[in-house]
């Protein structure tokens, strides 16, 4: 390893000469509204094999049902005697109660209406659906909703070993098209306009459109994250689209090498004014070869709220994107 390749001893650095938010080169005619149509396109080609994210595995629990609307298909699930998991529609096959308000004793599902009992198995027309624990989240196969050639397992990405990782997950709502998330991600060059408190010194140095960066169809970027003050951490990252629904951040290269942030848009289904919803489930995956990091997992019951909060203070700048670009496809009026 050279000098000039030689990792620093300390993450940090200072920015000599910080530049203002105003005074950063314009990034518009970079982010050019064809590129960005097309990556959005060619990851809607890809295959998914009709599974959903349905959110964090931690919040389905013992004892207790975990709920959510998929594609206006109401889908339950919960854990069984031995902690795995199991999936179904949501609604009651006797009178149309709410699965996801039962109650679990023993592994079972228990209708609170008037106590039919489902231990997983077909019954009285109650059908399971295939269901995949990946570690950090909870994916469900819905064929009739996706309508595709069904897969045997979701396309998770690659994420770093969870003994040598940090994971949180964090899950909020738009109204808007899982397209519209997806093509927020798909524009790297928002960031540090959209985001200085977080992200500074951004230029896109790879994109589809350019012959470089073809072999991966994704978008290179070289970031310096925000600590405090002047002080900074420069990464390089890589978007990339698996497939319909993600989209995966992998930092490449600078501290914090082989970390992801996977963006999982799943469609809700409309709400009582028509409008599409969507759930934002984002798992942020912290990991680093420097021996310092076995203190932070150690303290990942402290460091998954504040990965939450973070990513939190993006998604509420990044949703309000999202959610005006679906306004104004509905109302005819997006640019391009």
């Amino acid at each position: 390893m050279t000098d000039s390749t030689r990792r620093p001893r300390y993450p940090l650095r200072l920015r000599r000469d910080p530049v203002r938010w105003e005074q950063q080169a314009p990034t518009w005619r970079d982010a050019k509204p064809g590129v960005i149509a097309d990556a959005l396109r060619r990851a809607k080609g890809r295959p998914s094999g009709n599974w959903y994210v349905v959110g964090a595995a931690s919040a389905i629990t013992a004892g207790r049902p975990f709920g959510r609307t998929v594609g206006g298909l109401e889908v339950v699930i919960w854990r069984d005697a031995a902690g795995g998991l199991v999936a179904g529609t949501g609604v009651c096959p006797h009178l149309g109660a709410p699965l996801k308000d039962s109650t679990v004793r023993c592994g079972e599902l228990i209708c609170h209406w008037h106590g039919l009992a489902l231990d997983g198995k077909p019954f009285a027309g109650w059908k399971p659906f295939p269901v995949h624990d990946d570690g950090l989240l909870v994916w469900v196969r819905l064929d009739q909703v996706g309508g595709e050639e069904p897969l045997e397992l979701p396309v998770v990405p690659v994420r770093p070993r969870p003994e040598a990782a940090v994971g949180a997950v964090y899950t909020t709502f738009g109204v808007c098209d899982p397209d519209d998330v997806v093509a927020n991600r798909l524009d790297p060059w928002h960031g540090a306009w959209l985001h200085p408190y977080s992200f500074v010194d951004l230029t896109v140095v790879g994109a589809p459109a350019d012959s470089g960066a073809e072999a991966v169809d994704g978008f290179c970027v070289d970031v310096s994250f925000k600590v405090a003050g002047r002080a900074v951490v420069p990464v390089r990252a890589v978007f990339t689209a698996p497939e319909p629904r993600t989209v995966v951040m992998h930092i490449t290269q600078g501290e914090g090498m082989g970390s992801v942030v996977e963006t999982h848009a799943t469609p809700l289904g409309p709400d009582r004014s028509g409008r599409p919803r969507t759930a934002v489930v984002e798992a942020l995956v912290a990991t680093s070869d420097r021996p310092g990091f076995g203190v932070a997992r150690a303290m990942a019951p402290l460091l998954r709220p504040l990965m939450r909060t973070l990513a939190g203070r993006l998604w509420r700048d990044d949703l309000a994107y999202a959610e005006r670009r679906s306004h104004l496809r509905s109302t005819g009026r997006f640019p391009g």
